[in-house]
């Protein structure tokens, strides 16, 4: 049993806690492909057995957020489920917001939340955090797409429709989009439509799942992967499966590895006229 499942997460679960409940139907070690905080929901793709190995596969695939920024005042966590650090911000207008959007697309450069699984020392920052340790993170370059300002919610809060890279910090944009216009902001929600090529709306509810129907939902870990695919056999197959590289015609890059039974092995490149396997999964 391998594959992935595409969990629509609930406000106020833990990623980890949807990870148990499928390695507890599965019986098999799983994990997740990029954590939501608990006050989030949405898209949380597990993988099952050895298709965990395929995460860096993933880890720059597009991704699209609803997040709802409340403005006039500081959390220490960068969201409302922290304390307030600072209040009496000004709330600013529709067109304000719009006009200072397009300084947040593209390649940036954006400092993590310091409550963030981000390690320092070899210690996750968020432990860091509430043992009241100043420290400081390196910013580091992320891709935002487009952000747009899609209706205001509320007189203190607005929704955005954020689409970028992996790696990307809503809770850093509503810091820097308040910063940029001279006040205070915190996210008070925040929804994953899309991770690469999983989406809201093929996503399952971890409580509609039980040993029974389990397996029904397992996403086959090819059937998400873009690449092109290369049948192998006879003794090519062995020598692949062996650790060896063999000839080939194929251009250079990134293969879906399959054997002479139509077995999917894994992921193989071909580099100069050289195809050896580099993830395999069985």
């Amino acid at each position: 049993m391998t594959g992935f499942i595409n969990i629509d997460k609930a406000v106020g679960v833990s990623s980890a806690r949807e990870v148990a409940v499928i390695k507890r139907l599965t019986g098999m070690p799983c994990g997740h492909m990029g954590t939501l905080d608990p006050m989030a929901d949405g898209v949380l793709p597990i993988g099952i057995g050895n298709a965990c190995r395929l995460f860096d596969y993933f880890l720059t695939k597009h991704k699209i957020y609803l997040a709802t920024f409340r403005f006039g005042a500081d959390y220490d966590t960068l969201d409302t489920t922290g304390t307030i650090s600072a209040e009496g911000g000004r709330v600013p207008e529709e067109n304000e917001i719009k006009s200072v959007l397009p300084a947040f697309t593209g390649d940036i450069m954006q400092v993590p939340p310091k409550y963030s699984a981000k390690s320092i020392g070899g210690r996750r920052g968020y432990d860091l955090a509430r043992a009241g340790v100043d420290f400081e993170l390196p910013p580091k370059k992320v891709s935002i797409y487009s952000i747009e300002l899609i209706a205001r919610r509320s007189e203190s809060e607005y929704d955005f429709k954020i689409e970028c890279g992996g790696g990307t910090y809503i809770r850093s944009i509503c810091r820097d989009l308040a910063d940029k216009l001279s006040t205070k902001a915190a996210m008070s929600a925040l929804t994953r439509q899309c991770s690469g090529p999983f989406t809201l709306g093929s996503a399952v509810k971890s409580e509609l799942l039980n040993k029974e129907n389990i397996s029904s939902y397992i996403i086959p870990a090819d059937s998400v992967l873009s690449f092109e695919s290369a049948h192998v056999g006879g003794n090519e197959q062995k020598k692949l499966l062996n650790g060896m590289s063999v000839p080939t015609q194929l251009a250079d890059g990134a293969y879906k590895i399959y054997l002479e039974n139509g077995q999917f092995y894994g992921i193989g490149a071909a580099d100069g006229g050289r195809l050896k396997v580099k993830t395999k999964l069985c």
